[in-house]
């Protein structure tokens, strides 16, 4: 079912009786990256999937936003719906919205998955990057943006290995709202760090990761599973940053299997 929640366009799927479980989308994407983690598990899940604030069929508005406006607008998604106690999945920007979500209301929440993403804030280099890729769009236009910058969020054979899904992704992103997309980068440039949370996550944890992520590299993600207490790690072969789409048996079974094993289900 499609509805609205605070101009933000939320998709449900599955028996609302059933644990809730909510995707979170990755820059600069939109919820149909999780159609096949959905497609599997809306049997056993009430799926939520929504467009961040900009991307997607949501409400652009001025592009002035925050990462703390990003995690409001997940509450409240939560609040409209009457989610008792959401699993959280969330992939690269997805996961610096999950993480800071849970830093703030750990016991809203039944269990977080993360996947390609880190806790760390940027440095200043990467702050300085983001803005040139702001003044990039400003001065090319979002297409050569994003010609640039989706190829690198897949491992290198992906995109000629399946042809498909990349070029279907890589036109969805293009019809992206340039001021949602500089939004995003702003959000993401000026958000903090969650690094010091980790140690104080309490809820079980899995963590995901491509192979081949050269964004946010394995060995990133390997050490923030040691700082999370009884945490979960996989790393999915055959993938980069995009794990969920470049592998997605390997990543449907390592969730559905975690959520087992964890939360009895």
């Amino acid at each position: 079912m499609k509805t609205v929640i605070n101009s933000m366009t939320v998709y449900t799927f599955g028996n609302k009786a059933k644990q809730p479980l909510i995707f979170v989308h990755g820059f600069p994407y939109d919820h149909t990256m999780w159609n096949n983690q959905i497609k599997r598990l809306q049997k056993d899940y009430y799926c939520v999937a929504y467009d961040i604030r900009g991307l997607g069929e949501s409400y652009v508005g001025d592009g002035q936003y925050t990462m703390e406006a990003y995690v409001d607008d997940l509450f409240s998604i939560i609040n409209e719906l009457n989610l008792d106690k959401p699993i959280l999945c969330g992939l690269s920007m997805g996961g610096y919205i999950s993480l800071r979500a849970v830093e703030k209301s750990q016991t809203t929440f039944n269990a977080l998955i993360l996947c390609d993403t880190k806790a760390d804030a940027d440095d200043d280099k990467g702050k300085l990057v983001r803005a040139e890729k702001i003044n990039q769009i400003n001065v090319e236009g979002l297409e050569k943006f994003v010609n640039e910058f989706v190829p690198n969020c897949f491992a290198d054979e992906t995109p000629k290995k399946k042809k498909k899904m990349f070029t279907e992704t890589l036109e969805i992103t293009k019809q992206q709202n340039p001021l949602g997309v500089k939004g995003a980068l702003f959000a993401m440039l000026s958000r903090t760090s969650t690094k010091i949370f980790l140690k104080k996550i309490k809820i079980p944890t899995l963590l995901l990761v491509g192979a081949f992520d050269n964004l946010t590299p394995p060995t990133v993600m390997k050490e923030m599973a040691d700082k999370i207490k009884d945490s979960e790690f996989g790393i999915a072969p055959r993938a980069g940053h995009m794990s969920p789409l470049e592998n997605k048996s390997f990543v449907n079974d390592i969730i559905s299997g975690f959520l087992k094993r964890r939360l009895n289900q």
